[in-house]
């Protein structure tokens, strides 16, 4: 199955519509299936009061607030709809993380396919059932949560939904430690709650997306931007242009690494077996009448000749003619 890959631009535009359009060229030139954004307006997001995340402090100016800084990463509804049709126009999904209900509905009549719902809504009973009721396919970051919430996230969602709903194993940390990916439980998740389930990454480097690949993950999702050094909350702990292209290559290698679950050689390998799979081979010279002995045969290369497994049975019978030293048994030297 082909990984679906988000690149997560996020609010790595920095409010600016055309580096929004830029991060969409570069996603769709690196292969990325899909680009997500995030739909909010900032009044309806966050109280003024409300502090900065520890890590927007290590990234962002202490003084400022967090809603002055989310502010300046808005963008308006009309550009959303422009970069809607952008997307359909290069043809790469448009996706985003919508945080209130007038944000669903905006969503929902621009006809997106899915909706991805951020780690901190996962416990959002109301939300989620609303979410849902739109029936399209829903991706659920579960950052901060452990699985009984998971479980009752996924389980509201089914019950409120037809559409697909796939779970994304996150760590919320920016960037998050290698260490604290836990990729394992992307399997309990899987049995526990009966969904797909894939990865939302925060990690710097590409290891942890190789190996939720390798572990089953039907999506990967990496923040992304143009240029780690630009102003912003999420810019440092992105893939770059060329790392984002490193990412969707590795993957891509993996999936064919991956196969099937079935056991059996390649065509290659059928084609190797003649020269690396042995036959019962003559030790020494052979007169005509002569009783075949443990001395007289070995198993040398090539396949060709009677098979290995064909020893104990030849042993004690006797040779219809003279055979050479080297020399590839077969049915008609021998008597049977």
């Amino acid at each position: 199955m082909k990984t679906y890959i988000i690149a997560e631009a996020g609010v790595n535009h920095n409010g600016n519509l055309d580096l929004a359009i830029k991060l969409i060229d570069k996603a769709k030139e690196a292969g990325a299936d899909c680009i997500k954004f995030q739909t909010f307006k900032t009044e309806s997001l966050i109280l003024k009061t409300a502090p900065k995340a520890d890590y927007q402090l290590k990234t962002t100016d202490a003084e400022e607030s967090q809603f002055n800084m989310l502010k300046k990463l808005e963008l308006s509804y009309e550009n959303f709809s422009y970069l809607n049709q952008y997307c359909k126009k290069i043809k790469i999904d448009f996706m985003s993380t919508p945080y209130s209900f007038e944000d669903i509905d905006f969503l929902n009549n621009l006809g997106v396919n899915s909706f991805k719902i951020a780690s901190g809504q996962l416990t959002e009973i109301p939300f989620l059932k609303y979410v849902a009721k739109t029936n399209k396919k829903i991706i659920l970051s579960t950052g901060m949560s452990d699985l009984s919430q998971i479980y009752d996230a996924t389980e509201v969602i089914k019950a409120n939904s037809n559409g697909k709903l796939i779970v994304l194993q996150c760590t919320t940390n920016y960037p998050s430690n290698i260490e604290d990916s836990n990729l394992n439980c992307m399997r309990t998740i899987r049995e526990a709650c009966e969904v797909e389930v894939g990865y939302s990454d925060h990690v710097i480097g590409n290891h942890a997306c190789f190996a939720a690949v390798a572990l089953g993950a039907t999506v990967i999702e990496k923040h992304f931007t143009l240029d780690k050094s630009m102003p912003g909350p999420d810019h440092s702990c992105s893939s770059n242009p060329e790392e984002l292209k490193d990412l969707i290559y590795g993957i891509r290698e993996i999936e064919k690494s991956l196969g099937s679950k079935s056991k059996k050689p390649t065509k290659i390998e059928i084609i190797n077996a003649k020269g690396m799979k042995r036959s019962l081979v003559t030790k020494v010279n052979i007169k005509k009448g002569e009783k075949i002995t443990e001395e007289h045969i070995t198993f040398k290369r090539p396949s060709g000749g009677l098979d290995v497994n064909y020893y104990d049975l030849i042993l004690n019978k006797t040779t219809k003619t003279d055979i050479l030293k080297d020399t590839q048994l077969n049915f008609d030297m021998i008597k049977w």
